[in-house]
């Protein structure tokens, strides 16, 4: 059974075992509490894995479970480990909440001794959270000496551009999102996929620049193809070089940046 990672000050990981061309090297649970805590709050129990869930019921005792959004990778595992453990369950949407309330904007959370700030930052989809720890430090160091963390689940990733699961996500809902994170500045990303990210801040601005060089070549490619080329046309110009594992997401962001464009 794998074991919690320290990644931050106030935060360990335990990265479930569903590794995948869209869950990269799995999903990212989270485990939050200050030093000297017994209690914990979870972020994101994951998919329906025994050995996962136990092993993030055994690190510490659960007061509350937060869902940064709706998706399987995310949540499957949330009727298990809530029966494991007896924590309330919060999430944006109240499909995924448990014995609570949903998740509102700008609410902000005391558990495990940790102060989480709530941003809704739709885009990826219409659910999506982020949870900012403003107390947060690297690993080693103090609470309160770094420049926080934030727990970005899909909006931001530790590697590569997340997908905008289209209708449900839009593009413009996911620029206004990049641009709200950004005024973090040097906040460390703990995403939901892959690696701990320095500096929020920079992160964001470089992933807003590639999304402007991706619409740069939707408009290209339809001047090229035709005002009329649909999404399988447009995707396969841009993406020509792509997986076909990945092609489904390809065609899911294009079809978000036409509906940007009034296509």
């Amino acid at each position: 059974m794998s074991e919690p990672v320290r990644t931050t000050a106030l935060t360990r990981r335990l990265t479930a075992p569903n590794p995948g061309p869209m869950t990269l090297d799995g999903t990212n649970s989270w485990l939050l509490g200050a030093p000297g805590q017994g209690d914990v709050v979870v972020v994101d129990p994951g998919p329906e894995d025994a050995g996962h869930l136990e092993a993030l019921a055994a690190a510490g005792r659960t007061a509350l479970v937060l869902v940064t959004h709706r998706h399987g990778d995310h949540t499957a595992g949330l009727d298990r480990f809530a029966a494991l453990t007896g924590a309330p369950v919060r999430a944006v949407s109240p499909a995924f909440c448990r014995g609570a309330d949903p998740l509102g904007e700008g609410e902000v959370l005391e558990a495990a001794g940790v102060r989480i700030e709530v941003l809704h930052t739709p885009g990826h989809t219409s659910d999506s959270v982020c949870l900012h720890l403003p107390a947060d430090a690297p690993a080693g160091q103090e609470p309160g000496t770094g420049a926080g963390s934030v727990l970005t689940g899909d909006t931001v990733l530790g590697r590569g551009t997340t997908v905008l699961d289209h209708p449900d996500g839009t593009l413009a809902d996911y620029l206004r999102s990049l641009h709200r994170l950004a005024v973090l500045g040097p906040a460390t990303v703990l995403p939901g996929h892959a690696e701990v990210l320095a500096d929020l801040g920079a992160v964001c601005e470089r992933l807003l620049e590639h999304r402007g060089q991706r619409l740069a070549e939707v408009r290209e490619a339809l001047r090229v193809l035709g005002p009329g080329a649909g999404t399988e046309a447009v995707t396969a110009r841009i993406y020509a070089d792509v997986p076909e594992s990945v092609l489904p997401a390809a065609r899911l962001s294009v079809r978000a940046q036409l509906a940007y464009l009034g296509r």
